[in-house]
């Protein structure tokens, strides 16, 4: 999901990781911003983009937990014809310094492991500062459904001659339907 080496990361927010603020951060992304996420992520345009996340630190490391919520434009898998997307997904993240991920439980462990409200996904930074902007650009992304069908899909489906799942039209399903009869 990270941008290209090449690339700074369209959404930056630097945190020091040694001066937590107190309330949490709020994220908007400008408009040039939203402009090259809509790039990055193969979307129409991204209208809106905002997030609210509380830090705070744990002793695995710092703990980020809120919210983010956008309107995206983005073409359907279907007809190709944009249309609009409201997105709102919970953050749950955990910054960690590099080299400190935790361990995968073993094999023989694996079965009696269950998931904790302390297991979220980590980010590994390196330094005294991270960045939660690219942490909310990437939650962005996992949250677009790349076959998403806006409301024209059905009849470009038509259009097409392609039959949607349980439709009995055509002379296949005319010919599947006799033979059923003579059963």
């Amino acid at each position: 999901m990270l941008g290209s080496k090449d690339k700074a990361p369209e959404l930056t927010r630097v945190v020091k990781s040694r001066l937590l603020p107190a309330s949490a951060v709020v994220i908007e992304a400008d408009e040039r911003e939203r402009a090259a996420l809509a790039e990055r992520f193969s979307l129409v345009s991204v209208e809106t983009l905002d997030a609210e996340v509380g830090l705070e630190l744990c002793k695995k490391g710092i703990r980020a937990e809120g919210g983010l919520r956008a309107r995206i434009t983005q073409a359907c898998a279907v007809s190709g014809e944009p249309f609009t997307v409201e997105i709102e997904e919970p953050i749950a993240l955990r910054f960690i310094e590099q080299g400190t991920a935790a361990l995968t439980p073993s094999e023989e462990d694996e079965i009696d492991y269950e998931l904790t409200a302390d297991d979220c996904d980590e980010i590994e930074y390196s330094g005294d500062s991270f960045d939660l902007g690219e942490a909310v650009a990437q939650t962005l992304g996992l949250a677009i459904d790349p076959y998403a069908e806006g409301p024209g899909a059905s009849d470009a489906r038509k259009k097409a001659g392609i039959v949607e799942e349980g439709q009995q039209d055509g002379p296949l399903a005319a010919g599947l339907a006799a033979l059923r009869k003579e059963t």
